[in-house]
């Protein structure tokens, strides 16, 4: 199965609020309590939680922390940010002011995975105005916001890659010169796992997640079955193995056998789509 329908799975069929309170220890040293409402109980009321307070300086509770940032991946976020100030949280400060759950933190990652997936995709949201903008070439970062720049009367561009505005020389395709900017699907595809595979014996080396050569989606096998995949987003199927559209590969081996060709290396690009 495909990660990204695996995933997709997960995702919508979990449920993105919880009802059942969570509350912090009063005597947690940890904790900087304070005596006021919870900034964030503007979707829930009736928290009965001390208040702590986050590092941006805003209150919360553990529940509506939890519901927050659950809204938050719900919208395709890959970021936590404070729904006061726009503060950026690490997800280290979530789970421990959220006190996750090991079924909330499966559900968060997941989540984060989703959404870090379809980054690949050729719509993504202005971080300055939140319009839709259409990345017109694959292989730049640099984007610019139309709406922005009418607004500000000044060029406004963002980096398509960490969504934030664009900083350092133009044009760039591996990050911009924003502290952090890294391609997270490069980096999943150089870090994963070599893949056994349970139906075809003398594989060896394969890499557990690809991304598909037509699009980019990242995929990872179910291990059983053929060394074939067919991809959700562009339907194109192809050899997990080697990387040929799998017609091709079937012209010198089985389903269930070796490729000839061997197995292709670890990607170091990420495929743009060519929609005809």
């Amino acid at each position: 199965m495909a990660l990204f329908q695996t995933l997709l799975h997960s995702v919508m069929g979990s449920n993105m609020t919880i009802s059942k309170e969570k509350c912090y220890n009063p005597q947690d040293p940890t904790l900087n309590f304070v005596d006021r409402d919870d900034d964030l109980d503007f979707l829930y009321e009736g928290f009965k939680s001390p208040r702590a307070v986050m590092s941006c300086g805003h209150a919360v509770t553990p529940t509506s922390l939890t519901n927050w940032c659950l809204r938050l991946l719900e919208q395709g976020e890959r970021r936590f940010t404070c729904g006061v100030c726009g503060a950026e949280w690490p997800f280290s400060e979530v789970l421990k002011m959220a006190l996750l759950t090991p079924q909330e933190i499966l559900q968060f990652q997941k989540t984060l995975a989703f959404n870090a997936a379809r980054q690949t995709f050729k719509t993504k949201l202005c971080p300055g105005c939140r319009s839709s903008v259409e990345r017109e070439n694959g292989s730049d970062l640099n984007v610019l916001c139309k709406v922005c720049t009418a607004q500000k009367g000044r060029p406004y561009e963002f980096c398509w890659q960490c969504l934030r505005e664009w900083k350092g020389a133009r044009p760039r395709k591996d990050r911009c010169g924003n502290r952090g900017c890294c391609n997270q699907s490069l980096k999943t595809l150089e870090t994963c796992p070599e893949i056994i595979f349970e139906s075809m014996k003398g594989i060896h080396g394969c890499p557990s997640v690809r991304a598909c050569p037509t699009c980019g989606l990242l995929l990872e096998h179910s291990k059983k079955f053929c060394k074939s995949l067919v991809c959700p987003q562009c339907k194109v199927k192809f050899c997990f193995v080697c990387l040929k559209i799998f017609t091709d590969c079937l012209k010198t081996s089985g389903p269930y056998a070796p490729c000839p060709s061997g197995v292709a290396p670890r990607q170091k690009s990420i495929p743009v789509w060519q929609k005809k």
